[in-house]
């Protein structure tokens, strides 16, 4: 096993690169993509015995790394994207946490006599988690007392089931988009006004993008001259400098206010701070941003592979996993189905589940993973929302099945 931090960030890095490597070479594998290619490297090195359950790595990936990282992709994000999505997103987000509330009553029923009275705290924590992310699954799980031994396995299963529906809203897409309304078109590539006015492909001023190998037709050569994995952009050391400078000032602040505010969170502050500053007259140029985010978001995404262990799953029986997956599954029917119903596009309503499954994380990865650029900020604003929300909704499923 190999338990040695630098060995370990190694890894965690060499399965990124490779998957990044492998969705920009192979056009078969750009469409499973690079985020959902990054979660089975993990899982593989995790469930083979490959690396441990814990590691000050893992802690780093989860803390300041992923902060970090979310904090350069808001610095690129446009505020106008909110118009372009609306009452869409809003309306999809709410489908979404009315299939998990759904999802949760029907896990209740078909498995009540198997966890007796510990069946409406699985039921809430989910609702919880499933309605806004894991710092509600921790809020409502400690509320409702869940016991050591079966949070832990929960907490295992949420990972798992976490995963497969971050693949799920990543593919679905390719396969099902025929049958939904049109994908809004997305925005003309971003061109800095410091860039000198130049051509898109000759933005960074070295002239234009090479031929993609494997991609001989010209949407292959669009992918990847606009996809924000493969987009080249010109940075100075200056400019480098200044990206991990207000990154870490950032993620530092939000983490300030949110202890001198503890009824705000930190990725609140984050969120509004990092939107301000990349606003603003002082970091207009946000360059290079979205690179070093999706990045450091791949960190995460193996990390999510490493931490879905079945063998803990296993510990307390396979029976709550199954519980985790009725409750997503019968959120993904309710949302995939009402938007198929209500014309919604594929593109809104994976995002708007990943907002509520995995929070505003796993949506802003949805959305870049696919190039959905108009919904990054709608899907992190419907996340946020989430957090607010999901501890209510699963203290209210809780009561009422108690």
């Amino acid at each position: 096993m190999i338990t040695s931090p630098l060995a370990l960030a190694t890894l965690i890095a060499g399965c990124t690169a490779l998957a990044f490597w492998l969705d920009y070479r192979f056009p078969a594998l750009g469409k499973l993509g690079a985020s959902m290619m990054a979660i089975i490297f993990g899982a593989i090195l995790s469930n083979t015995g490959l690396v441990p359950v814990s590691s000050p790595v893992y802690d780093a990936v989860l803390g300041p790394v992923t902060s970090v990282s979310i904090a350069w992709l808001l610095l690129s994000v446009d505020l106008r994207d909110l118009a372009r999505a609306g009452w869409r997103m809003t309306g999809a987000f709410g489908i979404a946490v009315l299939g998990t509330v759904l999802g949760s009553f029907a896990a209740a029923m078909l498995y009540g006599s198997r966890f007796g009275d510990d069946t409406w705290r699985i039921a809430g924590a989910l609702t919880g988690t499933y309605s806004g992310g894991s710092v509600n699954f921790v809020a409502v799980g400690r509320e409702v007392g869940l016991t050591g031994t079966l949070f832990a396995g929960l907490n295992a299963a949420d990972a798992v089931v976490t995963a497969l529906w971050l693949g799920a809203t990543i593919m679905l897409p390719i396969w099902l988009g025929r049958f939904y309304a049109p994908v809004p078109a997305p925005a003309p590539p971003y061109v800095s006004p410091f860039a000198g006015g130049g051509p898109a492909t000759e933005i960074d001023g070295r002239g234009p993008e090479p031929p993609t190998p494997g991609a001989g037709d010209s949407s292959a050569a669009e992918r990847h001259r606009h996809h924000p994995y493969f987009t080249r952009e010109g940075l100075s050391a200056l400019a480098i400098g200044n990206l991990v400078a207000a990154g870490l000032i950032l993620v530092y602040a939000s983490q300030w206010l949110g202890e001198a505010v503890p009824y705000v969170p930190s990725i609140v502050w984050l969120t509004l701070l990092a939107l301000a500053l990349g606003h603003s007259p002082l970091f207009r140029d946000a360059r290079g941003a979205m690179q070093l985010g999706s990045v450091g978001l791949h960190f995460f995404f193996v990390l999510i592979g490493i931490l879905s262990r079945a063998s803990e799953i296993a510990a307390v029986g396979v029976d709550v996993f199954f519980f985790t997956l009725i409750v997503v599954a019968v959120h993904g029917f309710v949302v995939f189905g009402a938007g198929k119903v209500l014309r919604l596009d594929i593109a809104t309503v994976s995002v708007a589940s990943q907002a509520a499954v995995g929070g505003p994380s796993s949506a802003l990865a949805v959305a870049i993973s696919r190039d959905w650029r108009h919904l990054v900020l709608p899907g992190v604003v419907v996340g946020l929302f989430g957090y607010a929300v999901g501890t209510f909704l699963g203290l209210g499923v809780a009561a009422l099945l108690r």
